[in-house]
């Protein structure tokens, strides 16, 4: 006759897929309760990668199978962002992300559980929190490693390079990247602008966007979107462009 825990185990051993991470409150919605998950992991059918988190034993993990997790099982709304997304779509060809540091974007006061931030994926991750571009506008879910995450499509990213500029990101490699960006769809590039609450990212992506001079650029409806007021200085000693009242490095205007 099969015990209860004899059960359960054949229920983890359905849900623990390799590269794969869950969670205790995943593991107790198919039944597996906290008491049997403490004896799971002393009977090393379990590993643990940190607080509340666990692991097939002696599994290799990789962040793309970690950040599926947190998606699908905490509900978390984290993507990958920014350069890394642009990366994962192939715009970036200079750009090699097992070298790099993972970009990931979530609204304002969202955490990313500690399990996550503080285990070893040999690169650094950045997290930003941001609410200048709706939660869910311009994110589609990519596979990555055979795994599933939800990834910036291109033109969401550049406006989130563009939101880590200059501080973050180089303004001139912002327009490197700009120079790749030929296939961009208008329509969406529309929504994410009439929706973008920084001034600073809608006057960089059409002043950017005009000199990269890109086909897509004349289907814009560039008088439909709300610039604000007042001069932005985003450099010391830059060039004035009064069309968009910014202030640009020299290097990047002579590009």
């Amino acid at each position: 006759m099969t015990t209860p825990k004899e059960t359960n185990l054949k229920t983890l051993f359905k849900v623990l897929q390799p590269g794969c991470i869950v969670t205790n409150g995943w593991l107790e919605s198919f039944g597996i309760s906290r008491n049997l998950q403490k004896y799971y992991l002393k009977s090393g059918w379990l590993e643990s990668v940190g607080r509340s988190a666990y692991k097939k034993p002696g599994d290799n993990l990789e962040w793309q199978g970690a950040l599926s997790c947190i998606q699908k099982q905490t509900e978390t709304n984290v993507h990958v962002g920014g350069l890394s997304a642009l990366a994962f779509h192939g715009f970036s060809h200079y750009f090699r992300l097992s070298n790099e540091a993972l970009h990931l974007f979530t609204p304002l006061q969202t955490k990313i559980p500690k399990w996550f931030v503080d285990y070893d994926w040999k690169l650094e991750i950045q997290h930003y929190l941001t609410s200048f571009l709706p939660n869910n506008l311009g994110i589609k879910e990519q596979e990555l490693n055979q795994f599933k995450i939800n990834v910036s499509s291109p033109e969401r990213a550049i406006m989130e390079c563009l939101y880590l500029a200059p501080k973050h990101m180089d303004l001139v490699e912002c327009f490197h990247l700009f120079e790749g960006l030929v296939n961009l769809k208008p329509r969406l590039l529309m929504e994410l602008l009439a929706n973008c609450k920084s001034v600073k990212v809608k006057r960089l992506f059409l002043y950017m966007a005009e000199k990269a001079n890109h086909q897509w650029f004349q289907f814009l409806k560039t008088d439909k979107i709300e610039l604000g007021k007042g001069n932005r200085m985003l450099t010391k000693n830059g060039i004035y462009i009064s069309k968009y009242l910014i202030s640009v490095p020299k290097e990047l205007l002579e590009l």
